[in-house]
């Protein structure tokens, strides 16, 4: 089955209300036609509001890097889904691994922030991937399968197709070592194999599966290549307006 690439810019902290201005009127007239390849940029809350007004009319769509899963209420910091709804934001990161690490994300609140989003109009890109001791250990699989199956727990089939999920391998991110593509694409095809259980088969052929972790314009073109690697989660080379446009532009072929 032929799935709609789809390459997501994740910035993390970084750029400024004015930077993020400046890039997105940079690329936004420049990304390929939303019925070939989805352009999406995820940003810090801040630069929401004005990057949504920016992108409007032109086929950049703009994502939230978290959610709270709750609508409103005493969580200091926090952006609900109702905000982002209301912004017009259309894609939120769910679970990424530094929320993980970091932010005492988990499998529980993946999926509440899941549901949350759908009763939101909001598309997530659901984070999984093991850790280095987990693939040295043998643990990889029982690891993300249990990360897939917990995100997408009481999500019905047809909302479940909508879900794009980005495999990090969190043990090729800052140790010296690298995840091949064939590597990559065994992991995204294993979490095809675990939709699958939990649906179908026609369910799981319908949901895009990106893969994140050093991506770049050099490798992007091998890893869409493989078989169950439908996009990218990029970082640091979506921050550059050039790089990002040549990654969306690799995924037309």
């Amino acid at each position: 089955m032929s799935r709609k690439p789809i390459i997501a810019g994740n910035w993390k902290m970084n750029k400024t209300v004015k930077e993020a201005h400046e890039f997105v009127e940079a690329v936004k007239d420049k990304v390929p036609a939303p019925e070939i390849v989805d352009s999406v940029i995820a940003a810090p809350f801040l630069a929401l509001d004005r990057l949504v007004a920016d992108a409007k009319g032109s086929d950049l769509k703009i994502a939230a890097e978290n959610v709270h899963f709750e609508n409103s209420g005493a969580y200091t910091g926090e952006v609900s889904p109702v905000m982002l709804e209301d912004l017009g934001v259309q894609y939120v990161v769910i679970g990424h691994s530094e929320r993980r690490a970091m932010f005492a994300e988990t499998d529980e609140t993946v999926n509440k922030k899941v549901h949350a989003s759908f009763a939101h109009h909001l598309v997530p890109i659901v984070c999984v991937g093991e850790t280095l001791d987990e693939r040295e250990g043998g643990r990889w699989q029982a690891v993300v399968k249990n990360q897939v199956t917990k995100a997408f727990a009481g999500v019905p089939a047809d909302q479940a197709t909508a879900v794009v999920v980005a495999y990090e391998p969190i043990w090729a991110i800052g140790t010296g070592k690298t995840a091949s593509s064939e590597q990559a694409n065994e992991v995204c095809h294993f979490i095809r194999e675990t939709i699958t259980a939990l649906y179908d088969l026609a369910t799981a052929e319908q949901v895009r599966i990106q893969y994140g972790g050093s991506v770049k314009p050099a490798n992007i073109g091998e890893l869409l290549a493989q078989s169950d690697i439908d996009g990218a989660l990029v970082g640091g080379a979506s921050l550059q307006p050039e790089s990002f446009l040549a990654l969306v532009d690799a995924a037309k072929d």
